[in-house]
């Protein structure tokens, strides 16, 4: 049997044979020097059409941090650096540049005006070693809380550095600019019924300049989440470590077998989310419908370590912000860039994408890599330069979800709630999403048919939802899914692989996906990740 595309799970190979340090799901540890820094390592960005009922109008991003996180990681649980800057940037004009900048900053206090919880043993009042000291129920009943992190949100228009941040703020009484990230999944004793706990720290909050539709207001949320990236990582990198049969006897995935084979190893971990909910009519240009967004991390340029550190001051920062981590579209830095350019990646900015990084896109090295993985078995595309993961990646699709015609790689989402891209229940959701919707003479006329077979037009890579299957769709583009022949439109239809036209690929690889069904493996509301895993037995 030739297989003319490859296992999905062969893409993260490449991190493996090019960089020890880089390649754990989506986006974690994917560069040298972000891996020696958890907090600040942004593991997977999301922005998509909200579908909980009544969300209508909306946008949700999620952006991940944090990653691999063992949900029993006690005493200390998992944090948020309160010396770094995490950012969420949308460009609405299409020029690599962001429009707006949603800056989140990282407070960690304790409680008792600083001196934390205490008991009195032997007739001294001594302070206790955890983070909690009993139970808790929700945000307002955390008195037993002993360490409290809270956070404050700006926004600033135009470019993040120069323009003037205005604080967004709780809707409720007060409007108070400060909001509280609630206690990871201790366990069930600590917090009895997690879901409700969390979900009690979910904010409506007022953002400057922005009209919500009536009735409603935009959302925050800052807490711990369940993985929702899946891979089958072990085997991955042990170069691609698959087989084609149902049953080796050795528990591998089968290639060509079904799209979920229960092979997501990373699935028992928890990640920390940055969660907005904001009106597209906020975040679009005045007569557009487009956006692109993506995320980023920064730290303070210098750093000395305190040699009589206390809780809250083990170190003192200074000088401008530099940018550490950066992610758009899922799996650039991993599998594109080269180890080289990692860290310079992370610190880049998308408007210079195209004079720092279009080698990486036009001539790729990984169909070249998987081929040699794979030889008789793989295909290279021989046509360069590539322009269709030029478009893929760094345009956008004409009249679909492009923004503008700088090269910049980052998210790209048409909003219009009407026609082929209104937003779509969980259970309507397809796990290839847009990549089966496009067809055309070329990449640079594409549109949308909703007519074929598994078409969902608002997944990506029209946006990205957490149950879009981006492992193997990014594969399939790789690999010349975008590609065609004179007498064969792409993507829907057929794709030209080397000269030969092949038909629909639905082979997933590497036996490992989140979704079966939106409603079963995602929530249906904001903010859509699922509780995370307890930390011990009996949890929510």
């Amino acid at each position: 049997m030739r297989l003319r595309i490859p296992l999905a799970g062969g893409a993260a190979v490449i991190a493996a044979m090019l960089a020890p340090d880089a390649g754990n799901a989506s986006s974690h540890r994917e560069a040298p020097f972000v891996s020696k820094l958890p907090a600040v390592d942004a593991t997977d960005f999301y922005m998509f059409n909200s579908y909980e009922t009544g969300r209508a109008g909306y946008v949700t991003l999620l952006a991940n941090y944090l990653p691999l996180q063992d949900a029993y990681g006690g005493p200390n649980y998992f944090s948020l650096d309160p010396d770094a800057l995490y950012e969420i940037h949308v460009d609405n004009t299409g020029d690599g540049v962001e429009d707006l900048t949603f800056q989140f900053q990282f407070q960690s206090k304790l409680a008792n005006n600083g001196n934390g919880a205490a008991l009195d043993v032997g007739a001294k009042s001594v302070a206790l070693p955890v983070v909690v000291a009993g139970a808790v129920t929700d945000r307002a009943n955390e008195a037993n809380r002993n360490q409290i992190e809270s956070y404050t949100i700006n926004l600033v228009k135009g470019p993040r550095r120069a323009g003037t941040p205005q604080a967004i703020v709780d809707h409720a009484p007060g409007n108070s600019p400060t909001f509280t990230k609630p206690l990871d999944n201790i366990g069930s004793k600590t917090i009895a019924n997690y879901a409700a706990y969390a979900s009690s720290f979910i904010y409506q909050v007022d953002i400057p300049g922005c009209t919500p539709p009536d009735g409603t207001f935009p959302k925050v949320f800052v807490g711990q989440r369940k993985e929702p990236f899946p891979v089958n990582l072990g085997q991955v990198f042990d170069l691609v470590n698959f087989v084609t049969a149902n049953n080796d006897g050795l528990g591998r995935a089968n290639v060509v077998g079904a799209e979920d084979q229960g092979k997501n190893i990373v699935g028992d971990k928890n990640v920390t989310t940055i969660a907005l909910e904001i009106p597209a009519s906020c975040l679009v240009a005045t007569g557009k419908t487009n956006i692109g967004a993506w995320t980023t991390a920064s730290l303070r340029q210098a750093r000395v370590l305190n040699p009589t550190p206390g809780f809250d001051d083990p170190s003192r920062v200074g000088g401008p912000w530099v940018q550490v981590s950066r992610l758009g579209m899922p799996l650039v830095n991993e599998l594109v860039i080269g180890l080289k350019d990692k860290n310079k990646f992370n610190s880049s900015e998308p408007k210079d994408d195209g004079a720092n990084f279009a080698d990486y896109v036009t001539n790729p090295t990984l169909p070249e890599l998987l081929e040699i993985l794979f030889p008789g078995v793989v295909v290279a595309p021989n046509r360069f330069p590539r322009t269709d993961l030029l478009t893929a990646f760094a345009l956008g699709f004409t009249g679909v979800n492009d923004v503008g015609g700088t090269p910049a790689e980052m998210l790209r989402l048409n909003t219009t709630s009407t026609g082929p891209f209104a937003p779509r229940v969980a259970a309507q959701q397809q796990s290839f999403g847009a990549a089966t919707c496009l067809t055309g003479t070329t990449t640079d006329d594409a549109t949308v048919d909703p007519a074929i077979p598994g078409c969902d037009p608002t997944g990506f890579p029209n946006g990205r939802r957490p149950g879009d299957d981006v492992v193997d769709i990014e594969l399939r583009v790789a690999m010349g899914r975008l590609i065609k022949d004179a007498d064969a439109p792409f993507l829907g239809k057929a794709a030209l692989v080397d000269g030969a036209t092949t038909g629909p690929l639905t082979t997933t690889g590497n036996g490992a996906t989140q979704i079966t069904s939106m409603a079963t493996n995602f929530d249906s509301v904001f903010p859509y990740l699922t509780t995370p895993v307890s930390g011990s037995p009996g949890g929510s």
